[in-house]
């Protein structure tokens, strides 16, 4: 059970989805508003757009106050939050959904369902187990709110934040974040930029926006070929923002060293055909560009939990991250500076293979078969 708010939350879900079909289980994957009613769904995930890629102070400020209300709470105070109590409105369709399907688990890499779920258990309307998964390295405001039977966490490490926020640590299992199959393999870099049509006479920078195509990307390119020089190809995936697209094809125009990508399903090869990937830190992109090993440099974060990503792939030497204000200057000065240290090259891809588990769909999936396979 997902929601339509970023691709992240729904790609961690397909992942273990397409893993209980491969072990031969039946399985749905939903987007839950969807189940509120399609306006609903869409209202939300174009609010939630709309605000991280036009406002993402505001989305920061909305984060802060989300924690101090989680504050709140892990000093028993029970608050509930505005998003358990609009995530209770559709309860009783969600039931009837669950009930009509006849299933016997619920998984949710997403808050939302989980806040539903947590409401009918405790009015004891629910007669399944679920499981929440954490797609961030933090535990996020309100996840505290909710009474999941277990806690997939991203990362053993991070066992302390969630318990410190009132969740029990006989509940936190700590398999990491669950990429798809195709992230998990590798594409020899030729290969990989023979099968996507580019040439291989340049080094290949990899920015990614996002599926919902976050701005910044102009400047971002200009300031890398300042520093990198005319000797580097630059790969744009654009994700759905046609408009984005459009602005960078007319900036860039006649530039054969430009290549502007719309939504692709093909990221992974891209990846494998790129010397340097660039994301937001997303907690999904950045575990899968840590699952394909490549080198990683983290754009600025939208204020909130990716910021503490940010923090926690850099603390590590899983990334390179020149802060939430830093300039495309200094991006790129840092990204030049790690594309000429090979030392430093080879201890991020050892940092990155020593943290994150490559594995997670398959251990999520094996563990709740053998709790509660009948």
């Amino acid at each position: 059970m997902s929601c339509n708010t970023g691709e992240g939350h729904n790609t961690a879900g397909k992942a273990i989805y397409k893993k209980f079909l491969q072990m031969g289980v039946e399985c749905d994957f939903v987007d839950t508003l969807s189940i509120a009613g399609m306006k609903v769904s869409r209202t939300v995930n174009n609010s939630y757009v709309g605000i991280t890629t036009s406002v993402p102070a505001v989305f920061g400020m909305m984060y802060s106050l989300g924690r101090a209300v989680s504050d709140l709470n892990t000093r028993h105070l029970h608050i509930k939050s505005p998003v358990y109590a609009a995530n209770t409105l559709y309860r009783r369709k969600l039931s009837q959904f669950i009930k009509n399907g006849g299933y016997d688990v619920a998984v949710m890499p997403h808050l939302f369902p989980a806040e539903c779920l947590t409401s009918l258990k405790k009015h004891g309307k629910l007669d399944i187990p679920f499981v929440c998964v954490a797609t961030d390295y933090a535990c996020i405001p309100f996840w505290e709110e909710t009474v999941p039977d277990y806690f997939v966490i991203p990362h053993r490490e991070l066992a302390e934040d969630f318990y410190s926020r009132n969740i029990p640590k006989d509940k936190l299992l700590p398999f990491g974040i669950p990429v798809s199959d195709a992230f998990r393999g590798k594409t020899d870099r030729a290969e990989a930029r023979s099968a996507l049509g580019l040439p291989d006479d340049k080094p290949i920078l990899l920015m990614m926006s996002g599926s919902m195509g976050f701005g910044g990307l102009e400047d971002m390119t200009r300031a890398l070929y300042q520093k990198f020089g005319r000797n580097v190809r630059i790969i744009i995936l654009c994700g759905r923002n046609e408009s984005m697209r459009s602005h960078l094809a007319e900036i860039f125009a006649g530039n054969p060293d430009v290549l502007l990508q719309p939504f692709t399903d093909k990221v992974s090869l891209f990846m494998d055909a790129a010397d340097i990937v660039f994301t937001k830190p997303g907690g999904l992109t950045s575990t899968e560009a840590a699952v394909k090993n490549v080198l990683l440099v983290h754009t600025p974060p939208i204020p909130g939990c990716e910021t503490i990503n940010a923090e926690f792939f850099s603390s590590r030497g899983m990334s390179v991250c020149a802060g939430i204000n830093a300039s495309p200057e200094d991006i790129a000065e840092s990204a030049y500076a790690l594309w000429r240290d090979r030392d430093a090259q080879e201890k991020m891809l050892r940092a990155q293979r020593d943290n994150i588990h490559p594995d997670s769909a398959d251990e999520i999936c094996r563990f709740i078969l053998e709790k509660y396979a009948k």
